[in-house]
């Protein structure tokens, strides 16, 4: 039987299958094709496939076993998420170490993170697990008397995020935002006002 099933309609796969509606051969056909895509590791797509299955003939012996397996497919992906925002972490402490390394021979922390490859400790511009840029934003935080339209400052502070699979602000889960400011986590939802005026690099 092929493992198409999830790829098309539910009224198309009936047809594609060979059984009508009501053929109880066809729950039993679909759960098959469910657990397949589970052990290719297509977790959501399975789940997918479940749910509807588990929808459509509750009182069936397949029905009762996909809404046993929903629970476990939610627990594998729940741990797949929990891997991806503990390899975000990661990613954003060593830009944050190599930031401080920058900093320590440079007085002041750089324009962009390409700078810090590969001198300070990064074999790559750093990206997100799902392949996303970090937003990086240096600027002065102390005023000094000297410069003051700002044109002689240093870069003493930054604003380092990673704003999810959605590269949105906010949400919850693999879309939720990680703040960080001059390498410390924030809990505030969104970074504090950059003071002004600002150097000109």
């Amino acid at each position: 039987m092929p493992n198409f099933s999830l790829l098309l309609p539910i009224p198309l796969a009936i047809a594609l299958l060979g059984c009508s509606p009501n053929d109880p051969r066809l729950a039993e056909e679909l759960y098959k094709d469910a657990l397949e895509l589970s052990n290719q590791g297509k977790v959501l797509e399975s789940k997918a496939l479940m749910e509807e299955i588990a929808k459509r003939w509750p009182e069936k012996l397949q029905g009762i076993a996909a809404n046993q397996d929903i629970f476990r497919l939610n627990a594998i992906l729940k741990k797949a998420e929990e891997e991806k925002l503990r390899q975000t972490r990661q990613v954003i402490r060593a830009t944050c170490d190599a930031l401080a390394r920058y900093y320590i021979r440079n007085n002041e922390y750089p324009i962009f993170l390409s700078k810090l490859v590969p001198d300070y400790g990064l074999d790559q511009v750093p990206v997100t697990p799902w392949g996303h840029p970090l937003f990086y934003r240096p600027f002065a935080g102390a005023q000094t008397e000297q410069g003051a339209r700002g044109r002689n400052r240093r870069f003493d502070s930054y604003y380092l995020a990673s704003f999810g699979t959605d590269l949105a602000p906010g949400g919850e889960g693999m879309a939720a935002d990680m703040l960080y400011v001059n390498g410390r986590l924030i809990e505030a939802k969104q970074f504090p006002p950059i003071p002004s005026p600002q150097p000109l690099k």
